[in-house]
């Protein structure tokens, strides 16, 4: 077997699954073969399950294992294949992927810094519950799959809620969908063939990054600044690549928080409508602006833009409602790949929603949402720059901030040991288009406020002025 340095720099975890890839890939042990059970690894080598645990999911994430129920772990039959070089100094590399499915949505860690989440008593819960109350004293047909487009009234209300934004639109041009990566899925599935050019926010939304690499779309990252896009980068990308279409977010973007200015959003439109591609517009953080501001489906009115928002962000996410709107030829598209791929959206919810937004509360639950949160982003940001860290922007709204201090080079190695001490950073190269590591690291501002997460930086700073 191997040896374990419980004094090496190297976390555990790591240095299990680097023990476990140099067996297999020098033959020390074979395909088929079945590896030590968790406890018993744990046993012998004096560390804990949780540590075994982590470092075999990694196992498996990276094609050395296979985890087979009430069997254990065993190892995959694999390629031979040349072991590429490692970089000089580099312990560590980065599986956005595993990092995706085992950690950025457990909920089971202490400390969230870096999750794309909010505290459940920050959302609407009260609203949600009188509804379900409602919901249940009325005589809801629980037997039939709803409307394909989605329930009636909600997208009723959807049309008005749009209007406010200066989006006109019939409730038939919105289709309601199982929260907003449903919608996302379903504009890149109807838009991008294997092979086609496809512009996307760099850094940005990690579930659209991977469902456009499984669709075998050729990503081209268009830089964010803190006014919205790089603009020369992205005429560049443009006027060469001839993309089909732009993935992005302009308003209170995730991972840096950043808002494209107006003037951003129209040369947006304009290279749109010269070049001929369509532009998929993410707003899903759209009710925590305070401020009234144009969008991409404003200025266009739905002719090239296809909108998509969410009451994931503001009433609960476990409801998963969404919607998208779009010009009437590529709605009816949408409505029929979201028949295909799963008949109907779930009416209940969507009327669980639509009870939570007739709630004579949820207009002061937003401002208080608001208030809130600019409440943390400041406490947040004067943390960060005490501390040392550069600031991407300062929107002062929304739930992000993007932030890297010039000691903490590798975010990717700082999240692995984060993960160690209970706690959920979100390192860059899981929002680049190209998984490039870095220094940037996301925070959530709404899960900013507890000690012991600036105790880690503060060790974590500390240990590099040591060396």
């Amino acid at each position: 077997m191997f040896a374990l340095n419980l004094h090496s720099a190297v976390p555990l975890v790591q240095q299990i699954v680097d023990g476990f890839r140099q067996l297999v890939d020098e033959g020390g042990l074979r395909a088929g073969s079945k590896a030590p059970s968790i406890r018993h690894f744990a046993n012998m080598h004096a560390v804990s399950v949780h540590t075994v645990v982590d470092a075999y999911d990694r196992l498996v994430a990276q094609g050395y294992f296979v985890s087979r129920p009430n069997q254990g772990f065993f190892v995959r039959h694999r390629p031979v294949q040349v072991k590429p070089p490692q970089d000089e100094g580099r312990q560590y590399s980065f599986d956005s992927m595993w990092y995706l499915r085992r950690i950025f949505e457990n909920r089971g860690l202490r400390l969230k810094p870096g999750c794309g989440w909010m505290p459940g008593d920050w959302l609407f819960g009260d609203g949600v519950r009188k509804s379900l109350r409602t919901l249940a004293t009325d005589n809801v047909d629980l037997g039939g799959y709803g409307e394909p487009k989605g329930y009636l009234p909600l997208r009723q209300l959807v049309r008005d809620l749009l209007a406010e934004q200066e989006i006109a639109v019939t409730s038939d041009r919105v289709l309601l969908t199982h929260g907003s990566s449903q919608a996302m899925d379903l504009a890149a599935r109807r838009l991008v063939q294997p092979g086609d050019a496809v512009l996307v926010d760099d850094p940005g939304y990690p579930n659209m990054l991977f469902s456009l690499r499984f669709l075998q779309a050729k990503l081209l990252g268009v830089p964010r600044t803190p006014a919205g896009y790089d603009l020369t980068a992205l005429e560049d990308l443009v006027a060469e690549h001839r993309p089909k279409v732009f993935f992005t977010q302009p308003r209170l973007h995730s991972p840096t928080g950043s808002v494209a200015q107006l003037s951003h959003l129209h040369r947006v439109m304009q290279l749109a409508e010269k070049y001929d591609f369509t532009v998929v517009e993410n707003d899903i953080y759209a009710d925590l602006d305070p401020q009234t501001r144009p969008s991409l489906a404003s200025l266009d009115q739905l002719r090239r833009v296809i909108y998509i928002s969410s009451f994931s962000k503001t009433i609960s996410p476990n409801i998963r409602v969404g919607y998208v709107a779009a010009n009437p030829d590529l709605l009816e598209d949408l409505a029929q790949l979201k028949m295909v791929s799963g008949l109907t959206s779930s009416e209940f919810t969507e009327r669980l929603a639509y009870g939570a937004l007739l709630d004579t509360r949820w207009r002061r639950h937003l401002k208080g949402l608001r208030e809130r949160l600019a409440r943390a982003h400041e406490t947040t940001a004067n943390q960060l720059v005490h501390l040392g860290f550069e600031l991407f922007a300062e929107p002062k709204a929304g739930v992000f901030l993007w932030a890297r201090h010039p000691d903490l080079p590798d975010a990717t190695e700082l999240a692995y040991r984060a993960g160690e001490h209970d706690m959920l950073l979100g390192p860059g190269a899981l929002f680049s288009a190209h998984m490039q590591p870095g220094g940037w690291m996301r925070f959530n501002v709404s899960f900013c406020d507890d000690a012991d997460i600036w105790a880690f930086f503060m060790r974590e700073l500390a240990k590099k002025k040591g060396n």
